[in-house]
């Protein structure tokens, strides 16, 4: 759900400048599979963060979910290349995150937008989207261990 049709356009945007972030630096797939299992874990943790919110709706802590699991894999995965345009990315999130002031009011107006933000989102997102990747890493390597064993 989405709460106006500009809000429903910077979501997709979004879904789909992280989707071509991940194409063009061949993120394998396991790492979409993160992103899936991020959706759901993403608002758990936004409802545990921040259980006054009344209502919510948005794919915007989903979107962060995808572009941290690009980062975090191109950041221990990367060329040297890539590593340098990650950590480029990772900085303009985190300074995006900080300047949205999550730690502040659960919704927030800001200049542009005609729905309120909740910067709490984009944090749940990130950190679901690095804890989930990081869940199939690990799965990855245990398979590959048991393969080898076998």
């Amino acid at each position: 759900m989405h709460y106006s049709h500009l809000h429903l356009i910077g979501n997709l945007t979004g879904l789909a400048l992280t989707t071509a972030f991940g194409w063009v630096s061949r993120v394998p797939p396991r790492a979409a599979l993160a992103w899936l299992m991020a959706w759901p874990l993403t608002h758990l943790a936004f409802l545990w963060a921040v259980p006054e919110l009344k209502h919510y709706g948005g794919l915007s802590g989903v979107v962060h979910a995808g572009v941290a699991i690009v980062i975090a894999h191109l950041l221990v995965t990367g060329t040297r290349g890539q590593r340098a345009v990650a950590a480029a990315v990772l900085a303009g999130l985190l300074a995006k995150i900080a300047t949205e002031t999550p730690w502040g009011e659960a919704v927030q107006r800001h200049d542009g937008w005609d729905i309120g933000i909740a910067p709490m989102a984009h944090v749940t997102g990130v950190l679901s989207g690095v804890a989930c990747l990081a869940l199939v890493w690990a799965a990855s390597r245990l398979a590959s261990r048991s393969n080898a064993h076998d």
